[in-house]
């Protein structure tokens, strides 16, 4: 006790900026090992990305939506308390995806930004990375933490979403609104605030396998995160690159400390938002370029990027910005 006095007395468990960033730095560490390991398994062994192609589907169209909905469904709901969380992420969301979608207008740097790949790659600066989102959320700030970033995930995915597709559909023939209709993600967010605010809840006996579900769904997810890394055909457009992975890893974060603010967030609140703002971009980006003819391997290649990004974007969000 007595030392444990002196330690206080001396400032050791003062709470400082370097110490919060050291404990991120930790609280991080498990979801971006498993990240590495989805690479070197996919990269060192016949487990290939042909292999993790099906599992990504699996965790996508599966397990993840299970996830979602028993997050939502486990905690009653309250839209009041949360009314200013959902403001500031639709505000964070609008303000991402007009700040990149205007990369190619900004005087000196538009001349070196093609328009079409920008149309494949403005995606790459406000998506997020969902995998992640949800592996992070409990580990920064609890159950609650899960449930918040939950309901951003839920109100925000149809914004990302459109704002993705709407360039690239401008160039081709695409319904965008049938495939946000039948997005897994939207399903069963919409699906779990139904069912909460209906006042359904899971029988005991399920919530084990649910649970289970749900842990396979982080582990996995974060595994197909790795495996789908790659850095090819980065050498063209690399003003593009460089703006687009800018927006996403640090004007973002920046952007939602400002709208944290404004709206008067909580602290755990602020920490959700900010961890959702730095989150690495949608592995999802390279499908859907690929699926609408882009340049799919170069935004593979930023995907890649910012995946790497968020090593550096999360500890500074929370650890500095927060």
């Amino acid at each position: 006790m007595a030392v444990q006095g002196l330690l206080h007395a001396t400032g050791f468990f003062r709470t400082s900026r370097y110490a919060c960033r050291v404990n991120f730095a930790q609280l991080l560490f498990p979801d971006f090992s498993l990240i590495l390991c989805g690479y070197l398994v996919c990269r060192f062994t016949a487990l290939n990305r042909s292999v993790w192609q099906h599992v990504d589907s699996l965790v996508y169209y599966f397990l993840f939506p299970v996830l979602l909905f028993h997050s939502i469904v486990k905690s009653p709901l309250d839209l009041n308390a949360a009314s200013s969380l959902i403001a500031a992420g639709l505000c964070l969301a609008t303000s991402a995806i007009a700040l990149s979608y205007s990369l190619p207008h900004w005087p000196l740097l538009g001349r070196y930004i093609p328009r079409r790949d920008h149309a494949a790659c403005a995606q790459v600066g406000f998506r997020f990375n969902s995998f992640i989102a949800l592996a992070l959320a409990e580990r920064i700030a609890g159950p609650q933490g899960l449930l918040m970033i939950s309901m951003l995930i839920g109100f925000c995915v149809p914004i990302f979403n459109m704002g993705a597709v709407w360039p690239m559909a401008r160039h081709g023939n695409t319904h965008f609104l049938r495939e946000l209709l039948r997005n897994p993600l939207i399903i069963a967010t919409a699906s779990g605030l139904l069912a909460n605010l209906l006042g359904f809840r899971l029988p005991i006996w399920l919530e084990p396998t649910v649970q289970r579900i749900g842990a396979a769904a982080l582990a996995l997810g974060l595994l197909a995160a790795g495996a789908g890394m790659q850095l090819g055909s980065l050498r063209q457009s690399k003003v593009l690159g460089v703006s687009v992975l800018l927006c996403k890893h640090l004007a973002l974060p920046l952007i939602a400390w400002g709208w944290s603010r404004l709206w008067q967030l909580d602290a755990t609140q602020t920490t959700v938002l900010l961890a959702f703002s730095a989150l690495p971009t949608a592995s999802t980006c390279y499908v859907l370029a690929t699926r609408m003819g882009y340049n799919g391997p170069y935004v593979a290649g930023l995907v890649t990027l910012s995946t790497l990004s968020g090593m550096l974007s999360l500890p500074f969000a929370l650890g500095v910005l927060r």
